[in-house]
Parts: structure tokens; sequence; C-alpha cells
């Protein structure tokens, strides 16, 4: 591998998706190439992009949406990958086997070399949201990759509210975490709950970023998805901060949008310099989180 870039860009695509998975992924690969003609040398796209998001609903017949990896998809994202130089970052609904099905995202390096995969481990199940249905806990664990950008880690929307999962990630090297999301809001609750939610959502991953001293990216889709008295409005908002959870770049909640933002590792250095957080941990102390309460 060349000598890691001390600054890199990185890309997100910020989609609606409408019900022909294959013009999302159309949508998708132009996505890609619009990040990688700003300089983007990784680019991640939002969690299950191919498809609307059809964990609103329990229908059996959705799993027919699932695909191998490697399979199709991935053969597609490989191309643009080698075309464009960038790494790529995709959330697919894996099939693993007849009955087994992840919610898993796929790293392909900037030559179209399939790096791995990371399967989902928090698994929400919640009105609108019932991925408890469709998606098995990943078993993989957490996972750095090593790409032409350096060392990175991929986690998958809920997961972004788990604090053992950046921290894991983080300690195997990552200098960036990726969070491809997909969440909105319930449209009867946004007026009275739509911005603490949001803030909740984006200080959470800018805290990961601060306590790790790491380069955080959420990319969410945006839209409105399911019937128009009810469903779920997707918020937007995709942004890029830096190791002590400044913003560097931040979408709209309203329209789609290709997201680009640079990351120095220079600035990582420095500030863990100056928050050694990773230093003081105590990890002889730490024995009680591996339960689910200490009583």
């Amino acid at each position: 591998m060349s000598q890691t870039p001390q600054t890199f860009k990185v890309g997100l695509v910020q989609m609606s998706c409408g019900p022909d998975a294959e013009e999302n992924l159309a949508r998708a690969v132009s996505g890609i190439r619009q990040a990688a003609g700003r300089g983007a040398q990784v680019v991640c796209l939002q969690e299950l992009f191919r498809t609307p998001y059809f964990c609103q609903r329990e229908e059996v017949a959705r799993f027919d949406l699932a695909e191998p990896i490697p399979g199709p998809t991935t053969e597609r994202l490989s191309g643009v990958a080698r075309e464009t130089g960038a790494v790529v970052v995709a959330s697919l609904f894996e099939r693993r086997a007849a009955g087994v099905y992840h919610n898993t995202a796929a790293v392909i390096d900037g030559d179209g070399a399939l790096l791995g995969i990371y399967r989902k481990m928090h698994i929400p199940d919640d009105p609108l949201y019932y991925e408890k249905y469709y998606f098995t806990p990943g078993d993989l664990g957490f996972r750095a990759f090593d790409t032409r950008v350096g060392r990175i880690g991929v986690l998958v929307c809920w997961d972004q509210w788990y604090p053992e999962g950046a921290r894991l990630t983080a300690l195997q090297g990552a200098s960036l975490l990726f969070y491809p999301t997909a969440i909105g809001w319930h449209p009867k609750e946004k007026a009275e709950h739509g911005e603490a939610q949001y803030d909740a959502w984006q200080t959470m991953q800018r805290s990961h970023a601060i306590a790790n001293g790491v380069y955080v990216a959420a990319v969410n889709r945006v839209g409105h998805e399911g019937p128009a008295d009810g469903g779920l409005e997707f918020w937007g908002g995709s942004f890029v901060c830096d190791p002590f959870g400044a913003v560097l770049a931040r979408a709209a909640h309203d329209r789609e949008e290709v997201l680009v933002a640079e990351c120095d590792l220079r600035r990582l250095e420095t500030i863990r310099r100056h928050w050694p957080f990773l230093r003081d941990r105590r990890v002889d102390m730490y024995d009680g989180i591996t339960k689910r309460l200490i009583d």
C-alpha cells in the first residue's frame, strides 16, 4: 500500500430514494462521481440506499430485496471505484443464506477491491423502524479497514447511539468513522420534538469524535417515505466533524446534496496530543461494561 496521505477529502451522498432500485443505484453512482470530481477520495452512501426504507412494515416479500455480497451492487460499485479512484462505503441488505439477512456495509478500495464488510450490530425495533424482523445482528465485531486513504471504520445507523462501538473501532486505529444512516421524524412529532431529536443525533456522533480523537462522517437519506398522513420524513442533515467535534460541513434537511469535506491527520495528531483521552483510559477498571446492568 502506498503511503497514507496526511490530508484527504470525504464525500457523502445524501439522497431521496424512489421505488426503482436500479434508478437509485444509478443516482448513487452519479453522486460518487460528483464527489470524486470535487476531490473526494473516499465516498459513503446512506443506509440501504438502493430502495425506500422498507422496515416501516413487516412484510415477508421484502426479503426479496436482499442480495449476496459480493454481488451485483458491489460489482457495480467496484467499477465506479476503479473509474474514480475513490474508496466507496455502501450499505446493503445482505442475503447471507436462506432466512439469514444482515444490514451490511461493504468497503471497496479505490482499485475496486472489496476489502471487507461490517454487519450492523445494534438492531432497533421502534414504530416504523421494524428492523429486528429483517436483520440478524452482526457477528463480525467492530472492524477497521485499511484503504488507500488510511484506516477507516464503518458503523451503521442505530450503532451511532452506542459509545462502545465507536471506541472499539477507534482502538483498532481508525482515524475516520462513517455512519451510513436512515433516520427521520414521525411527521406528527416534528413540530414538538424534531429540533431536539436532530440535535441529539448530531451531538451523539460529535461526542464520538471528541472522545476518540477521530473524524466522524454521518450520511442520512432525505425526503418523505410512506403514506402522506404518516410515514417518515428523513431529516438529511448529513455532516462531517473533526476530532474535536467541530462540524466541517453539513447538508440541508430538505434536499439531496453531495457533501465534501477535508480531513487532516495532522489535526488529529495535534488534538490527541492535547486531549489524550486514549492515554488516560483506566482499562483496569472497566470490567462492568460487559454487563447489562451492575446490581
